[in-house]
């Protein structure tokens, strides 16, 4: 016996889920980069940046 299910809100609840998970990620990221050790990152990923560079 064969049955047809209806999936026609799923692609809507797989976009609602990657987009919450989206908005999650971003949320974090700016709460890191936004506290001391952030900062504190952000600069010395940009003085090897920088130190790398030819000029």
């Amino acid at each position: 016996m064969e049955r047809n299910h209806d999936e026609g809100g799923a692609t809507t609840a797989e976009y609602a889920v990657c987009t919450g998970a989206g908005v999650a990620f971003a949320g974090l990221l700016f709460k890191f980069l936004s506290s001391g050790a952030g900062q504190q990152f952000l600069t010395h990923v940009w003085d090897r940046i920088t130190g790398m560079l030819p000029f």
